[in-house]
């Protein structure tokens, strides 16, 4: 392998979490149409959004488990060829029953990648590397999101919805051809540190599970609501509106994220809860700009908002995995991340439809604003978990 191969893994890597986010984003900036098509109301439209999320989240650990026992460059790039041919069969839907039960089946296709693509890079990038290895693998996510936000808006106002799920579905099978030669699975690392508990299901895991509850409920209420909400609020078009939504936020946290991972790299060296107190920074800071993106009706402000929330959040993304890593023997490391997907997109996944029935109740405007609650109460969390490390070290 040549000598900076573990870099060259997270740029493949890279390219197949592009997909994992585009796939998903892409029926956001389709809800007008849909809502049109199959004459449907912000709460069915939430469901939706949340049907994906709990299918991904309740198969999470089942995923998770597997990726400990097989090889994961077979989990991973089955995983991209499974939900890539789920993605374009979207385009088949005739009624609201059949998007639910293809938005469904994307979950579970998709959930398989996290915890083996994490694990996998962990054995690459060791302490020294680790955060900033998953720091720039992060980046994928926001460029996959703002690609999937603009160019679904674009390809359906132009061409249908349809051809939205055609288009990135056939790209992901062709990614799994071409990267099938050059992934190689690594040796796993069996070496247990000093803060790491004998079990994956210690309490400051938990924690930390908690955290990213809180953390993806706030991300799937930008993710899922905020085209809608500047279509209707700020009258852009489908393809403006599902940029604005994304291009600000995800660049921003492009930015964030090897921030973060820089950050929490030289914390860690310094204390043993230094990726969690980089988190836990991260989400409070970030709790305003939530509630400013909801309140302004200035469009210079909310830009302001978004790129300021996408930044904090940038800086928690980067240590999601790394952080809960250091307290999880690395034999569990992809149950941990299985079991963390399945909390944080089972509780984060009803955002979409909690925001759409506040909606009905209140506005739209209203519902962005209480969720920065939410992060409030993740930071919290992850204040305790520092806490818990730093009395056992």
């Amino acid at each position: 392998m040549p000598r900076n191969y573990k870099w060259h893994v997270v740029a493949m890597l890279w390219w197949i979490a592009f997909f994992n986010y585009a796939d998903r984003q892409a029926i956001f900036s389709v809800f007008p149409l849909l809502e049109k098509e199959f004459a449907l109301d912000p709460v069915w439209l939430g469901l939706l959004g949340s049907s994906f999320a709990w299918v991904y989240g309740l198969s999470a650990p089942f995923a998770g488990a597997i990726v400990d026992r097989v090889r994961r460059k077979s989990a991973i790039l089955g995983g991209l060829h499974a939900w890539s041919i789920v993605c374009m069969a979207t385009a088949l839907s005739r009624n609201f029953s059949a998007l639910i039960f293809f938005r469904g089946a994307e979950g579970l296709g998709e959930t398989f990648y996290f915890p083996a693509s994490m694990s996998l890079l962990s054995d690459y990038h060791g302490q020294e590397t680790r955060s900033r290895a998953l720091g720039f693998h992060q980046t994928s996510v926001y460029i996959g999101t703002i690609a999937g936000g603009f160019f679904a808006g674009l390809i359906g106002q132009r061409y249908g919805w349809r051809w939205s799920f055609i288009v990135f579905g056939g790209l992901g099978i062709l990614l799994g051809v071409a990267l099938n030669k050059w992934l190689i699975e690594p040796k796993r690392e069996v070496v247990v540190s000093q803060t790491q508990a004998t079990g994956f299901l210690n309490p400051t895991a938990l924690l930390l599970m908690g955290a990213f509850l809180c953390a993806n409920f706030v991300a799937l209420v930008l993710l899922s609501w905020m085209p809608a909400f500047l279509y209707k609020k700020f009258g852009l078009s489908l393809a403006a509106s599902g940029l604005t939504a994304t291009i600000y936020v995800q660049l921003a946290s492009m930015a964030g994220s090897p921030l973060g991972g820089w950050l929490a790299d030289t914390m860690r060296r310094k204390m043993p809860s230094g990726r969690m107190l980089v988190q836990a920074v991260g989400l409070i800071c970030g709790a305003p700009f939530v509630v400013l993106c909801g309140w302004t009706r200035s469009v210079g402000l909310l830009i302001v908002a978004l790129t300021a929330w996408g930044l904090f959040k940038g800086i928690y993304d980067a240590n999601i995995f790394a952080a809960i890593f250091d307290v999880v023997p690395p034999e569990a490391r992809g149950k941990a991340a299985g079991l963390m997907n399945m909390v944080g997109w089972l509780g984060g996944g009803a955002a979409p439809l909690a925001v759409g029935y506040v909606a009905t109740l209140t506005s739209l405007s209203t519902a962005i604003m209480l969720a920065a609650s939410v992060y409030v109460i993740g930071s919290l969390l992850l204040g305790v978990a520092v806490i818990r490390t730093q009395s056992k070290a």
